[in-house]
């Protein structure tokens, strides 16, 4: 009579197989997992640098460029000062700040408009927002375009340098020496930047420093 001989895996072995298999998926999808997450945050922090940065290109662009000129909104005489900080502007936020920048690019003047803007800055659910009108002289009923430039922001400061020293408010029929704004971001904490109005003496070494003169 023929024996035959069959070989094979035991219960255990293939149990013992199916653990360490399955440990070494566990392993590989953690990993994957993890490489997946530090990449996507990677890019959301990159994502935020730019629009940090961006936004204070901006905002820069316009500061230095602030006009000697008063505001006129919605048809209605010309304000007093050429800065605009409360609540007479209409604006949503007490350190709102709005003024007339010149250098609004319009080659030959081919469009309809000036070369001198209207903008505002506010502070709106959280979203540090630039505003501007078509037409430097607001007309009656004419919205402005609002651009978000940075979001998940709690607090927005604007100070104002006499030459001095700073403060939080102006009311001075003239522009400040520089002008400083603060944001208090979710993530980052506060961002204060620092800007020379144009035509001011102060140095920008002192400006920097926070120092008098």
């Amino acid at each position: 009579m023929q024996s035959y001989n069959f070989k094979g895996f035991t219960l255990l072995e293939v149990l013992i197989a199916i653990a360490i298999f399955s440990l070494i998926s566990l392993s590989s999808f953690t990993i994957f997992d993890t490489v997946l997450s530090g990449d996507e945050k990677a890019k959301q922090r990159s994502e935020r640098h730019n629009e940090l940065q961006r936004a204070f290109v901006i905002i820069e662009r316009d500061l230095i460029q602030i006009a000697r000129r008063s505001i006129r909104l919605n048809g209605e005489s010309p304000l007093n000062n050429f800065l605009q900080t409360s609540g007479d502007v209409n604006l949503s936020d007490e350190q709102a700040l709005a003024f007339v920048r010149h250098g609004w690019t319009n080659p030959g003047l081919l469009l309809p408009r000036s070369d001198m803007q209207a903008v505002s800055y506010q502070l709106v659910d959280e979203t540090l927002e630039r505003l501007h009108f078509n037409f430097v002289d607001a007309v009656v009923g004419e919205e402005a375009k609002v651009r978000p430039l940075i979001s998940d922001v709690s607090a927005l400061i604007f100070e104002f340098y006499d030459g001095k020293k700073w403060q939080e408010t102006w009311s001075e029929e003239s522009l400040p020496l520089a002008i400083a704004i603060e944001v208090d971001t979710k993530d980052y904490g506060v961002i204060r930047r620092q800007f020379l109005v144009s035509g001011s003496s102060v140095t920008t070494k002192n400006i920097a420093s926070g120092e008098n003169p």
